[in-house]
């Protein structure tokens, strides 16, 4: 006879938790900051070919939506900072607790949006 009732938990059955959502989280902004420090080496070494290729990035950055770019690129560099601190502390054997996992996890993602807000005043010389 075949079981046809899955033998893991899936899409339409699991719960999410915290923990799931800021691991996924690490992994994606991960690559993206990999893909930004990448990007930002290319466009320091466009220097090297004159001031009209760095102008023209440089333009690009000072637009909307560049500005945009580089303040999501802020909020996943501070993600990826305090998610790390938190996998530190875990990797030290810390912090398995459920309540403690939630706890941790809703800080890296408060912290992340307060650090980018403190990264955003301070470039605005408002601190």
């Amino acid at each position: 006879m075949e079981n046809k009732n899955p033998l893991s938990p899936h899409i339409q059955i699991y719960r999410w938790h915290i923990s799931s959502l800021v691991s996924i989280s690490h992994r994606i902004t991960g690559i993206i900051n990999i893909v930004a420090i990448t990007l930002i080496c290319i466009w320091v070494s466009l220097l090297t070919l004159g001031d009209a290729n760095y102008n023209f990035i440089n333009q690009f950055l000072n637009s909307i939506f560049g500005k945009f770019i580089v303040l999501g690129l802020v909020w996943s560099f501070s993600f990826q900072m305090l998610s790390e601190v938190r996998h530190l502390i875990m990797d030290m054997g810390y912090g398995f607790e459920l309540q403690t996992t939630r706890i941790s996890g809703l800080m890296v993602i408060f912290g992340s949006f307060l650090l980018t807000i403190l990264i955003y005043l301070m470039g605005k010389n408002f601190i």
